[in-house]
C-alpha cells in the first residue's frame, strides 16, 4: 500500500506535537462562575443537585473573591435569593437589596473581579415566574418597567454588566435607554438572547429557589425545536442595543451558538447550565466516566462551536486543570 506524502498522525505522537496545532484552546479567562447569594451571616451550604456548588451569605463573598482570582478567574455572576418575595419581585431592585449588597461586597474586596448580574424576577416573585402576573400569565409590558429598574438598581451598586434573562420582547431596549439616561452609558448588556425553555434547568432552581408555583415557562422562552426562531429573537437584541448575546443551554444548542457565531460579529456566550454540570458530575460519581475530562470535553466543544464566553459551575474545577 502506498501511503500519502502527509500523514496526520505525524502530529498525534505526543503532548507537545498535539498542543502546537490544537485549534481551539480554554483559558480560566473565558469563564464566567455563577454565584448563588442567600441572606444570613457566616453561611456556605452546598447545593445537593449541584456537588461542589453553593449558596452563601454575603460576608463570605470575599473569601470567594480571592479564591476565583488565584485561579485566574476574573468574572462572576450573580442569583440572589432574598429574604422575603412579592408578586411584582420588587426587592430585585431595592437598594439593600442581597445582589446590590453582594456587588458592594465583591467590588470592596476584589475589586478588579468583573461582576455582571443576572437581571429577571423570577427569584424574586412569590408565583416564581419571570415577570408580573396578570389574569395568571406573565404580562410582557408591564413587566418591562421593572426589569429596568432592576438593571439600574445593579448599575449603581457597581455591577460591570447587566444581564437580563427573562425573556421578556423589548427588555434590552428598556433597559439599555435607562442605563443611558442615568450615565451608565458603559456598562455592557449581555443578552440572554436565546433561551430555550428547557428541561434541563432543574437543579438551578433548586439552588436558587426559584421554580414556578404554578404553570411553566413555555409562553415566554423558545421552543426547543426552533432555530430560525433563534436568529430572529438575536436579531431583535442586536438592534436594540445588546452588546453580548447569550444561549442558553449550551451543549444540547451548539448548532445554535454555531449560527449565531456565523451570523453576528459580536460576542457570543453560551451558558452551560445546572443540569448539563449535575449529569457530568452525577456520571462521574458513579465511576462511569472521568468527569474533568468530560467537563473539559464539553466545554471545549461550546468554544470551538463560537463561544466566546462560558458561563459554568465547573469553572473552577477547569481553572485548576488548565492551571496545572
Amino acid at each position: 500500500m502506498v501511503f500519502p506524502e502527509y500523514r496526520p498522525r505525524r502530529f498525534r505522537r505526543n503532548a507537545q506535537l498535539r498542543s502546537l496545532i490544537r485549534e481551539t484552546r480554554l483559558s480560566p479567562e473565558q469563564f464566567i462562575y455563577p454565584l448563588f447569594i442567600m441572606p444570613g451571616k457566616g453561611k456556605r451550604e452546598e447545593v445537593s443537585s449541584m456537588p461542589g456548588v453553593f449558596r452563601m451569605t454575603v460576608d463570605q463573598l470575599g473569601r470567594e473573591a480571592k479564591e476565583l482570582r488565584s485561579l485566574g478567574l476574573n468574572h462572576v455572576i450573580l442569583f440572589g435569593l432574598p429574604e422575603t418575595k412579592d408578586p411584582v419581585g420588587s426587592g430585585a431592585h431595592a437598594k439593600d437589596g442581597i445582589i446590590q449588597k453582594a456587588i458592594k461586597e465583591l467590588k470592596n474586596k476584589e475589586p478588579e473581579l468583573m461582576v455582571t448580574t443576572d437581571v429577571c424576577l423570577c427569584e424574586y416573585t412569590s408565583h416564581g415566574h419571570c415577570g408580573v402576573l396578570i389574569n395568571k400569565q406573565v404580562d410582557n409590558d408591564a413587566t418591562l418597567e421593572i426589569l429596568a429598574q432592576v438593571a439600574l438598581s445593579h448599575a449603581k451598586a457597581g455591577a460591570d454588566i447587566v444581564a437580563p434573562s427573562d425573556m421578556m420582547d423589548g427588555r434590552v431596549a428598556e433597559i439599555r435607554g435607562i442605563l443611558d439616561e442615568n450615565d451608565f452609558d458603559m456598562v455592557p448588556v449581555m443578552s440572554y438572547a436565546v433561551k430555550y425553555a428547557s428541561a434541563f434547568y432543574g437543579p438551578f432552581r433548586d439552588a436558587a429557589e426559584c421554580a414556578p408555583q404554578e404553570g411553566d415557562r413555555q409562553g415566554y422562552q423558545m421552543d426547543p425545536a426552533n432555530v430560525r426562531e433563534a436568529l430572529r429573537e438575536a436579531t431583535l437584541d442586536v438592534d436594540e442595543g445588546a452588546d453580548i448575546l447569550m444561549v442558553k443551554p449550551a451543549i444540547a444548542y451548539l448548532d445554535i451558538i454555531s449560527r449565531l457565531r456565523e451570523e453576528f460579529d459580536l460576542p457570543i456566550a453560551a451558558y452551560q447550565v445546572s443540569g448539563e454540570y449535575a449529569m457530568i458530575k452525577a456520571a462521574g460519581q458513579k465511576g462511569w466516566i472521568d468527569p474533568d475530562r468530560v467537563m473539559a470535553e464539553s466545554l471545549l466543544a461550546i468554544h470551538r462551536a463560537g463561544a466566546d464566553i462560558i458561563i459554568t459551575y465547573g469553572a473552577k474545577e477547569m481553572a485548576r486543570m488548565l492551571n496545572g
